[in-house]
């Protein structure tokens, strides 16, 4: 009898030792997990930028093609676009501080 409580209890260490190994890979799995989703937010994000830029780019281009052409009103527009946010800017500033 006392053999059988000796191979239960040594089954028994065996198993804890196997439930904490399994624990720490699902701990592993977990953290693999978390990290590949947050450098797929830092992907997307990136994505995001770049296409914002490309689109800046495209326009600040037709705006320079516009002003080129020497059309007033475009360049009465550009002049706007430049200056308005600039004063807003000011405006802004001057009322919080």
């Amino acid at each position: 009898m006392s053999e059988a409580y000796e191979r239960e209890r040594q089954n028994n260490a065996r198993l804890e030792e196997l439930s904490s190994k399994v624990s720490a890979l699902r701990g592993v799995t977990i953290d693999i997990y978390d990290n590949a989703r947050s450098q797929e937010v830092i992907d997307n994000t990136s994505d995001t930028f770049s296409a914002m830029s490309t689109s800046l780019k495209g326009s600040a281009g037709r705006l320079g093609r516009m002003a080129a052409a020497g059309n007033k009103v475009a360049i009465l527009k550009l002049a706007g676009l430049i200056i308005g946010p600039l004063i807003l800017l000011y405006y802004l500033l001057k009322l919080f501080f």
